[in-house]
């Protein structure tokens, strides 16, 4: 018997002696040792493909594609027990946490997500993914194959594999034979935009609850199958800085558990423990909080994860680079950092995996048995079909349960509006979302009126509730209803078929109608729009609305190409048979005007917020189907702008612009849309009506009035008086106006700077303006309150023949302000025309 023991032990000796011979590390595989070079993203992906060829204690997962083709990767690690039954793991968490039915074990493994280069010109994690994979299918690593027992590692080398070749391509374009260390070297200055953000340059750090972008909608889904009991984002930040790992900075959300909060303090110990051995430098609790929930670090705290955000200093870096403090740091030096705190987390997550499962699965108890908040039932009024269909996906992509209506349909409930609590009639196809389910975290702090701040500096945003966001009326109810019915009655509109219409109308109220016009107007469809509401056909429409006639658009497949195109968007048309309307004007008055078909340029390059740009571009080409011309900065002065009908503006830096240029064009016919920073850039500028509200001041000083004494070590907290990181202020909407057109009287804006306008002179029209009762929720310093009482933040000015479009605020940030993208694109199609 011992000799038949001894003869099985030496064969499986042998044969892991075999495989760990066979098997290549990194540096074998590559032909370099990490850090030498900068691995291509396609490299990375066949030294994945390759070990999962190689080993057997893995699975591959391509789950997604980029903008520009590149595979989504993931990498499932377990022990050759666990890696055989990886799907029955992956079900069983799931029934842990309610969001699958049946029985669930709580004997299972803890599941560790290691999320790699979501920027990419912080590119060491990649690297460093390759080195903790090879780590942990080695089987002579007898350590690593004890801690895998007890849990899955799910490995994602990179999130923005577009942004992370931007950044190689352009390094391994400069560097010479020998890298520069000297921080003034091009190859430590990157050309705009950067490696950090995706092709439609968005920052996929902050896209995780809204998921505006392909990458984030392929990679959100596979996290939620999954809902890993730990996350860890791998980041870097200034070449300057030390490393930072968790805990995090305050603040911190108040639905973060205490569980939550300890174990970040446990993970970060450990990893103290490995940096102190080492004699690295270390910081915790400074800098990155725990509020916005659209990060890598919060969104899986909100969906019951130990989220956390590391980051080494290198941002720029290269291949090396001498620091402030005269010591040269290297992408090597930058990459074991990052392997020792994923093998540090993977240890202790190891040592406590019973307990991590365990309070998962409270987590989750408490979350369908206790939601937080004080309302238990959110109802969205949907006085407009599309913008609930699209707070509907978004709900959906989250995991967020909801249904349409109530069987007790009169409630009371807190008005988002009005801040008060009223009486309401829910309709049939009001969503309706019950508090009491599994993902009652993530909904409240999504869907919260006013999320509490305490009085501490943040890293985002401050405000985002979704009601504002999409510009729905909401109710929050203290009782608990659940829906009536699982989806809504709204009916798709029928294809028309053998209409022979004098003209068709199309409502202008969401971006499910600026599609449609999109759609007319590459076809070369001659459209229209009304300037005042009027009735036909037995319906009400508002201003704004388009009209589709059969004069000027005389050809013999006039009726069946518009009822197709509408057919195609699944979009609703109003036939009508004559031009003689119920009331209002009829088709053929002068209220009725044309919209020419602009030919649009959007301004990019250096000096541009690079997100700011991507966000209309990609509003344009991948939301509304619109051609966009981008033209840079540094040629506007040299191209022919009369090839152009509207140039857009976006947020940036425009000291020198050429805005003698620009009103000759804009007098000539041509529409300037600037937007945040460029609306600054044209204060005072000649033929440029906007000027900046100045701070009321006494005439007079108070000569008693003594210095304030300044404490050094406030300082930070002082800074905040004049500070808003992202706050939502209601603004009054002219919507008589064709920038306000298919708005109510209101509009909720997020501000992002405390600027402000005077009101425009009486030749122009501003639009949306602010009052002394506009603040609604966010963040804003006592300063920046006082400063945002009265004033204007849309306006449109007549200039020659043209127009200027002044948005102060960002309508179409990060692309989930869902309710400012009608805005834009009035500005677009309607101002001026």
């Amino acid at each position: 018997m011992i000799k038949k023991l001894l003869t099985t032990f030496i064969a499986s000796f042998c044969i892991t002696a075999t495989f760990a011979q066979q098997l290549q590390t990194p540096e074998q595989f590559l032909g370099y040792k990490l850090g030498e070079h900068f691995t291509p993203h396609y490299r990375v992906v066949e030294y994945f493909k390759y070990v999962a060829s190689a080993a057997k204690n893995i699975k591959l997962q391509q789950f997604g594609t980029t903008n520009e083709g590149r595979p989504q990767i993931a990498a499932f690690i377990a022990s050759a027990d666990n890696i055989s039954r990886l799907d029955e793991i992956r079900h069983n968490n799931l029934r842990l946490a309610g969001i699958e039915s049946g029985t669930a074990s709580a004997n299972a493994p803890a599941i560790t997500y290691l999320s790699y280069n979501v920027h990419g010109n912080e590119p060491a994690s990649s690297e460093a993914a390759m080195w903790v994979l090879y780590d942990l299918v080695n089987p002579n690593n007898t350590k690593v194959q004890a801690e895998l027992r007890n849990m899955v590692v799910i490995i994602d080398p990179c999130l923005n594999p577009d942004g992370r070749e931007r950044y190689v391509n352009f390094y391994n374009s400069v560097v010479g034979a020998a890298p520069n260390a000297n921080p003034t070297a091009r190859e430590h200055l990157e050309p705009w935009p950067g490696g950090r953000v995706n092709h439609y340059y968005f920052d996929l750090n902050r896209d995780w609850a809204w998921q505006a972008q392909k990458e984030m909608q392929a990679r959100v889904a596979l996290y939620n199958q999954w809902l890993p009991q730990i996350h860890v984002d791998f980041h870097e930040q200034g070449y300057n800085n030390p490393y930072y790992f968790a805990p995090a900075a305050e603040p911190y959300h108040k639905d973060i558990t205490q569980w939550q909060r300890d174990f970040q303090v446990t993970i970060g110990k450990n990893n103290a423990k490995h940096f102190d051995a080492n004699g690295w430098m270390y910081f915790t609790k400074q800098e990155f909080d725990l509020l916005y929930p659209s990060y890598g670090d919060t969104y899986p705290l909100y969906n019951g994860s130990i989220g956390m955000t590391y980051e080494q200093g290198g941002i720029g870096a290269g291949l090396a680079v001498v620091t402030a403090t005269g010591d040269t740091l290297t992408l090597a030096q930058r990459i074991a950092h990052h392997h020792e705190t994923s093998m540090a987390t993977i240890e202790v997550v190891a040592a406590n995996s019973q307990r991590v499962v365990s309070e998962f699965k409270k987590f989750y108890d408490n979350s369908r048995q206790n939601p937080p908040g004080q309302f238990k039932t959110y109802v969205i009024k949907n006085d407009n079909n599309e913008k609930v269909e699209q707070l509907a996906k978004l709900l959906n992509r989250n995991g967020i349960k909801f249904g349409y209506g109530l069987a007790n349909k009169s409630v009371t409930g807190y008005n988002y509006f009005s801040g008060a609590d009223e009486r309401y009639t829910v309709g049939t196809n009001d969503l309706v979302v019950n508090a009491y389910q599994p993902k009652s975290v993530l909904l409240h702090v999504l869907l919260e009126p006013k999320t509490f701040i305490p009085d501490s500096a943040t890293y985002d945003i401050t405000a985002w509730s979704l009601p504002y966001a999409y510009g729905l009326k909401a109710y929050g109810l203290k009782e608990s209803y659940q829906p009536a019915n699982a989806s809504w009655s709204v009916v798709k509109p029928a294809a028309l078929s053998n209409t022979k219409a004098y003209a068709y109308v199309s409502a202008w109220q969401s971006i499910a109608d600026v599609r449609f016009l999109s759609a007319l107007l590459k076809q070369g469809v001659k459209v229209r729009y009304s300037q005042e509401p009027f009735e036909a056909g037995g319906k009400k429409f508002t201003a704004g609305s388009l009209l589709i006639t059969r004069a000027g658009n005389d050809r013999p497949d006039f009726d069946r190409m518009i009822t197709q195109i509408a057919a195609d968007l699944g979009h609703e048309l109003t036939p009508l048979s004559t031009g003689f309307v119920d009331k209002g004007s009829d088709i053929g008055s002068f209220d009725i005007r044309y919209i020419k078909k602009p030919r649009i340029a959007l301004v990019s390059g250096d000096g541009i917020n690079a997100e700011a740009m991507g966000e209309v571009w990609h509003f344009m080409e991948q939301q509304i189907g619109y051609p966009v011309t981008l033209i840079r900065y540094q040629d506007l002065n040299r191209l022919k702008l009369a090839d152009y009908d509207v140039i857009v503006l976006p947020d940036g830096r425009y000291n020198d612009l050429a805005t003698d240029n620009l009103q000759k064009w804009v007098s000539d016919g041509g529409k300037l849309i600037a937007m945040e920073n460029a609306v600054a850039s044209l204060v005072d500028k000649k033929g440029f009506d906007i000027k900046a509200k100045e701070d009321k001041k006494s005439d007079k000083p108070d000569a008693k009035a003594k210095p304030q004494k300044r404490i050094y070590a406030d300082r930070n907290r002082d800074a905040l008086r004049s500070s808003i990181p992202g706050a939502i202020f209601k603004v009054n909407m002219d919507n008589t106006h064709p920038l306000g057109y298919g708005f109510p009287k209101y509009y909720y804006t997020l501000k992002l700077s405390e600027d402000i306008y005077e009101p425009l002179g009486e030749d122009d029209w501003s639009v949306g303006t602010i009052d002394n009762k506009a603040y609604v929720a966010g963040f804003a310093g006592f300063l920046t309150k006082q400063k945002l009482t009265s004033g204007m933040l849309m306006g449109v000015q007549g200039l020659g023949r043209g127009s200027v479009v002044y948005l102060a605020d960002d309508p179409l940030f990060r692309s989930f302000w869902e309710n400012g993208k009608l805005l834009f694109s009035n500005a677009l199609f309607m101002v001026g025309q």
